[in-house]
C-alpha cells in the first residue's frame, strides 16, 4: 500500500490545483459524485465479504442476511429520524474508528487490542475533527439541520483541542513503547499534514471526498479484493463491480429519490450524511470483522 499512498498524495495535491479552476457549486456536483461512485462502491459488497468461504449459503441464508443488513439500515435512519443527536454522536464515533482502523489495519495482528482500538479510534476522530475546523460555520448548520440544536461555536476547536491532546499522547506513548512502529507513527504523522493543507484549502465536500474516495474507499477496495479474491488484478476488480452492482444500484436510486425530494431545500447535505450514516453502520462492522478473520 506504500506506493498507493504516494499516488494518493499526488492525486489529492491534484485535486487541491483543480480546485482553483472549479466553482464552489462544481466542487460539490463532483465531490458527491466521487462518493456516489468509489464511496458507495467501497460498502456494496457487504454481504459478500460476511460469507462464509467454506460452505455455499442457500438461498435461505443468503435472503436473512440481506434482511437483517436492510433492517439495520433502516433502524440507522430511524435513530436518524426519532433521535438525532443520538444517532449523529454514533455516526461520528463508528466512522472515526472506521477510518482509523481502515489506515492502522496493520496492528491488528501485532499489538494489544486496547493499542489497535485507541490509535484508530483517535486517529480516526481526529480526522474528522480536523475537517470541522476548517470548516465549523457549515458543520454547525448540518449539525442544526439534523438535530434542531444550536451548536455553540466554542464546541469544535474545544472538542479539537481535547482530541489532538489524546492523540498525541497515545502516539506518543505508542512511539516510546513500540520501536516497530515508529516508522508507521511518522508517516501517519506526515499523512496529516497532507490532509491538514487538504482540509484547509478546499470546502467542505471537496475536503471530504477526496479524503474519503482516495485515502479511504479506494484503499478499502483494494483491500476488500484481497480478502475476496487473494489479489488484485483488472478482472478481481471487474468481479467486484458486477457482485456490488445490485446494492449500488439501490443505494444511488434512494439518494436519487431524495436529492429529487429536497434538491430545493437547504437540508439536503444533512438528509445526505444521515444516508451515509445508515449504511456505514453495517458496513463498518463487516470490515472490522473481515480484519479480524484476515488474521486467524
Amino acid at each position: 500500500m506504500n506506493k498507493y499512498s504516494n499516488v494518493s498524495i499526488v492525486v489529492s495535491f491534484f485535486g487541491l490545483w483543480l480546485d482553483s479552476f472549479f466553482s464552489n457549486q462544481f466542487q460539490i456536483i463532483l465531490g458527491f459524485s466521487l462518493i456516489f461512485s468509489f464511496g458507495i462502491l467501497h460498502g456494496s459488497n457487504d454481504l459478500l465479504l460476511i460469507e462464509d468461504k467454506n460452505t455455499k449459503e442457500n438461498t435461505i441464508i443468503f435472503i436473512k442476511k440481506l434482511v437483517l443488513y436492510v433492517l439495520i439500515i433502516f433502524l440507522s435512519a430511524l435513530l436518524f429520524y426519532f433521535v438525532p443527536l443520538f444517532a449523529l454522536l454514533l455516526f461520528i464515533i463508528v466512522s472515526a474508528f472506521h477510518f482509523g482502523e481502515q489506515q492502522w489495519k496493520e496492528l491488528i495482528s501485532f499489538y494489544p487490542n486496547w493499542i489497535c482500538n485507541s490509535i484508530s479510534f483517535t486517529y480516526g476522530l481526529f480526522i474528522l475533527l480536523l475537517l470541522f475546523i476548517f470548516h465549523t460555520s457549515e458543520v454547525e448548520n448540518i449539525i442544526f439541520q439534523i438535530t434542531k440544536i444550536l451548536v455553540p461555536t466554542t464546541l469544535i476547536p474545544l472538542l479539537f483541542k481535547i482530541i489532538g491532546s489524546v492523540f498525541i499522547i497515545t502516539i506518543g506513548y505508542s512511539y516510546y513503547m513500540y520501536t516497530e512502529l515508529r516508522e508507521k507513527i511518522l508517516k501517519e504523522l506526515f499523512y496529516l499534514i497532507v490532509f491538514t493543507i487538504i482540509f484547509r484549502t478546499s470546502s467542505l465536500i471537496w475536503g471530504f471526498s477526496i479524503y474519503f474516495v482516495i485515502w479511504h474507499s479506494i484503499p478499502s477496495i483494494l483491500e476488500q479484493m484481497k480478502f475476496l479474491y487473494g489479489k488484485f488484478s483488472f478482472q478481481n476488480f471487474k468481479s467486484y463491480c458486477k457482485s456490488a452492482l445490485i446494492y449500488w444500484l439501490i443505494s444511488i436510486m434512494g439518494i436519487t429519490l431524495l436529492y429529487y425530494i429536497f434538491k430545493e431545500k437547504q437540508i439536503f447535505n444533512a438528509i445526505f450524511f444521515s444516508f451515509l450514516a445508515a449504511i456505514t453502520f453495517p458496513h463498518a462492522f463487516i470490515i472490522t470483522k473481515m480484519f479480524n478473520n484476515k488474521i486467524k
